[in-house]
C-alpha cells in the first residue's frame, strides 16, 4: 500500500504518545493533521485531553465504536515493540487492523517484525506531515 491509499483511507488516527506539550513533535504533527481534517485520538496516560480531545491510556481503552485506520508512533524506540503489541491486542480485540506508523528514529526490528507476523502494514522512520504534504503539493 503505498503513502497516498494510506492517507486517503485513514479518516481517524490514534496517536500513541501524543503530548499536550505544544513544542513538542507530537502535539505538532497532530495539529497539523488535525487541521488537515483527520480525528486526532490521543493515547497517553498521562494525558487528560490533547487538541480538544479526550486522551487514552491505552489503545486498549479506546471506545469500541470507534474505528481506527492508522496507529501513529511518537514513542521512543525502546517502547515501540510493546506499543506495536498493545495495537495487535487491541485489533485482536476489535477486528480492525489499523496501519502502524512510526516516526521517524521510533522504528524497531522487534516491532516490526511484531507487525509483519500479525499482518499489519508498517511504516517506518518517516515523518506523517511531511509525508502527507508531499501528496497534497
Amino acid at each position: 500500500m503505498s503513502i497516498k491509499e494510506i492517507f486517503n483511507q485513514t479518516k481517524t488516527i490514534a496517536v500513541i504518545g501524543c503530548s499536550s506539550r505544544t513544542y513538542r513533535t507530537s502535539y505538532q504533527i497532530s495539529a497539523y493533521l488535525q487541521k488537515e481534517g483527520f480525528n486526532i485520538i490521543p493515547v497517553n496516560p498521562n494525558e487528560e485531553a490533547v487538541l480538544g480531545q479526550t486522551a487514552h491510556p491505552a489503545m486498549s481503552h479506546l471506545p469500541n465504536d470507534v474505528k481506527v485506520e492508522m496507529a501513529l508512533i511518537f514513542r521512543n524506540r525502546r517502547y515501540t515493540e510493546e506499543m506495536v503489541k498493545q495495537v495487535i491486542n487491541w485489533t485482536e480485540t476489535t477486528g480492525q487492523k489499523p496501519v502502524i506508523w512510526t516516526q521517524l528514529n521510533v522504528s524497531s526490528p522487534g516491532a516490526k517484525q511484531l507487525a509483519e507476523d500479525y499482518g499489519l502494514t508498517y511504516v517506518e522512520n518517516r515523518c506523517a506531515m511531511v509525508e502527507h504534504r508531499k501528496i497534497n503539493s
